[in-house]
């Protein structure tokens, strides 16, 4: 079958909150001038496949593109492919890609680039995983190239639109090149100017950009995108009121996350719009399962006894209580199935797991960063709410990049800790798979595994979705990762100088100009 049709998607983006009017023929697309945007933090890495947070992924997705991408409605869309074959076995993909593509270096991309991206990918990236399943790799000439899987796959599709650790394409010289190791060359509509870690970071205009002519414009992260700003400009600015500062004075356009309390500052600004989407993001605590006493089954289930959510949602803004991992109006949502778990705020009971595991006392560490106040507070209420249970909780606050890279390795003497998890709640099972086993640091649990594989073997959308059930609920069962909130993202942006934003999960800057 070609691939042109509509694949099944968990949920629709939230509407901004202020509609956007259309543009007066003042207002009409140019190119020139410099976004400035007051971002919570510098990247970790811009090695795209090794990157999950969002502060590295808002970056990746302007330098680089995939053979599929996610469209607005979250489908899965032909990127740097202009179509996709699936066998009517569903065991090998073809994918014809558009020619001229260029990267950044001037090199026009071939099946070369994209087979020697993926064998990367099967070495260094923490959702290598995914890859385990393929047979073979062909290239019949430079525009073709070919995946053979051992066994059908009916959403592999779905596994290559996923915007985290991203499959997207890399020039062949960057294969043997260790993780986090690449040059940061891609085929996307900006390439990377300077990056000051701690400061600042920009991108500029690809003049050498190869559109997506067969689509009428700009489609989430696939479609026609067209750079119209010479440069965006990344300011970090971890603190929620200098970014609100910097939306006053003019010195940026667009700022990351804002706190609701601080939003009536701009008020009086009516050319300063705030917009909330929802579904966005879902807020985790994050379960070492590899560092002492959380090793322990019942020392992480007594942590999740003692969350009380409504009192965290107090601190952490814009949020909805949800106790699942997807969202109630997606295909994979299981209702009262997975219930049962979620904010118990029993300390009395979380003292009996205790007791049960042998605790004695140990510390607890909670560990947080500075840049992102929500998740600071989350884990400040958190602490609270464990001593109550009996635990000796310690707080060990660090930067963002530390806290993330810390999640993601295992390292840095940890027990809980807290992230958002965006694409992967929209998506689906086949985006949570490499959270679930990477952030906690799973290791050897049959009844995930074998779950897993039956979801990927099972052709039915019913089967697949028992197969996610078991998995939701052996996550929840062990606590690997306690469900928070849904959160909605509430931003601002200066309608007076900046023109064509829409809003998305993933922060996003082709198709928007300066007035």
């Amino acid at each position: 079958m070609v691939f042109k049709r509509t694949l099944m998607v968990a949920a629709l983006l939230g509407a901004m909150s202020l509609a956007t009017a259309a543009p007066a023929a003042e207002d009409a697309p140019k190119k020139g001038g410099t976004l400035v945007y007051a971002d919570l933090s510098g990247p970790n890495t811009l090695d795209p496949q090794v990157a999950a947070s969002m502060v590295d992924l808002e970056v990746v997705h302007h330098l680089y593109e995939g053979l599929v991408a996610m469209d607005a409605k979250y489908n899965a869309k032909p990127m740097l492919a202009r179509e996709a074959k699936a066998s009517d076995d569903n065991k090998t993909y073809t994918f014809i890609l558009r020619k001229g593509v260029k990267f950044h270096n001037g090199k026009v991309m071939t099946s070369a680039d994209v087979k020697a991206t993926f064998e990367r990918y099967a070495r260094v990236s923490p959702n290598k995983s995914v890859l385990d399943d393929v047979a073979g790799y062909e290239t019949p000439d430079a525009d073709t190239f070919v995946i053979h899987l051992k066994h059908p796959n009916t959403v592999f599709l779905d596994v290559l639109k996923t915007p985290v650790y991203p499959f997207v394409i890399l020039p062949a010289e960057e294969k043997d090149k260790p993780a986090r190791g690449v040059d940061v060359i891609g085929t996307g509509p900006f390439k990377l100017g300077q990056w000051v870690k701690d400061s600042y970071l920009t991108l500029q205009r690809f003049d050498g950009y190869t559109p997506d002519d067969s689509a009428s414009g700009p489609d989430g992260l696939a479609g026609k995108r067209t750079a119209y700003v010479d440069t965006v400009r990344f300011n970090f600015v971890p603190e929620a009121n200098a970014r609100v500062a910097a939306m006053q004075t003019g010195e940026a356009v667009f700022t990351a996350a804002i706190p609701p309390e601080l939003l009536a500052r701009l008020k009086s600004m009516k050319h300063l719009e705030s917009f909330t989407t929802y579904p966005a993001c879902q807020q985790y605590f994050i379960v070492n399962t590899q560092q002492p006493p959380t090793d322990k089954t019942e020392v992480r289930q007594a942590i999740r006894t003692a969350v009380h959510v409504d009192d965290i949602m107090k601190v952490i803004g814009a949020s909805r209580k949800n106790h699942s991992m997807v969202y109630p109006d997606g295909p994979y949502y299981g209702g009262e199935v997975t219930d049962g778990r979620y904010n118990q705020n029993d300390p009395k009971k979380a003292a009996e797991l205790l007791k049960q595991a042998g605790y004695q006392n140990e510390p607890i560490v909670l560990q947080t960063n500075n840049n992102y106040d929500y998740m600071r507070d989350a884990l400040l209420v958190l602490s609270e709410q464990l001593k109550k249970g009996g635990m000796n909780a310690k707080m060990d606050i660090t930067d963002w990049t530390t806290n993330a890279s810390n999640m993601q390795s295992g390292k840095g003497n940890w027990n809980v800790s807290t992230t958002t998890f965006c694409a992967n709640p929209l998506l689906g099972p086949q985006q949570w798979q490499a959270m679930i086993y990477n952030f906690p640091h799973v290791k050897n649990d049959k009844v995930l595994d074998d779950a897993y594989d039956a979801f990927y073997k099972t052709p039915d959308l019913a089967g697949r979705k028992a197969a996610w059930l078991t998995i939701e609920q052996r996550v929840l069962d062990q606590a690997y990762m306690i469900k928070v909130a849904d959160r909605g993202n509430v931003q601002v942006i200066n309608t007076r100088k900046a023109g064509g934003f829409e809003p998305y999960y993933l922060n996003h800057f082709w198709n928007v100009w300066l007035k």
